[in-house]
């Protein structure tokens, strides 16, 4: 038979059947393996962890076939307890297949403590910077007579002057005294002396 009417004969055309046949299987074979070996269409919620301790992390990742890798602790933040997740990726709410790692980072245990620069004289705008980047709050202001427009004077704390080196904890709120701008300098005559006695006139002669 030759090549031309093999090409086109029926036992030419059954042969490319079954072989579409055969692929057709096999490719729906591979693709189920690989859903099944990759968990595709199984995703599972990443729950909220904030403010929970890392044992109770570990007991709720578990329920879920999840797992937590602890990065670090953070500088303390008031408004979460004490050892509790503060940070948390992925965020709550995303889609992640079994077994993914969440990353968790903890809440210190308290305030650590920073030291006081030497702002005295300095302009308030720039303390103020300085301030917050050690962690402090801007406290109350207060003005003095002083030539010095807006000029830091003192420092204080809870009502007692900082010095400069003195350590408070971070968060705490630092008051400032600044100049006013308005000070003058008044010049005082010197004081009568009363009690001197008083100078004689001497009658001239007649």
């Amino acid at each position: 038979m030759s090549l031309r009417k093999y090409l086109t004969s029926r036992v030419f055309f059954l042969q490319v059947l079954g072989a579409a046949a055969i692929i057709a299987v096999l490719g729906y074979l591979f693709m189920h393996w690989l859903t099944f070996t990759t968990d595709h269409g199984h995703e599972i919620t990443v729950p909220n962890l904030a403010k929970l301790t890392e044992e109770q992390v570990e007991e709720k990742l578990d329920e879920l076939d999840l797992d937590y890798v602890l990065l670090d602790s953070v500088d303390y933040r008031s408004e979460y307890p004490k050892f509790s997740v503060v940070e948390q990726d992925p965020s709550p709410g995303t889609k992640v297949k079994v077994g993914r790692k969440i990353y968790i980072k903890i809440n210190a245990s308290g305030f650590s403590s920073v030291k006081i620069p030497d702002l005295i004289d300095k302009t308030y705008r720039e303390a103020i910077p300085t301030l917050k980047a050690l962690g402090l709050q801007e406290g109350t202001i207060t003005y003095i007579p002083n030539l010095g427009k807006d000029m830091v004077m003192e420092l204080r704390y809870k009502g007692r002057n900082l010095k400069p080196g003195d350590r408070v904890l971070k968060a705490s709120k630092i008051d400032l005294v600044l100049g006013d701008g308005k000070a003058s300098y008044v010049e005082e005559s010197e004081p009568v002396d009363s009690t001197a006695a008083p100078i004689e006139e001497t009658p001239a002669d007649e």
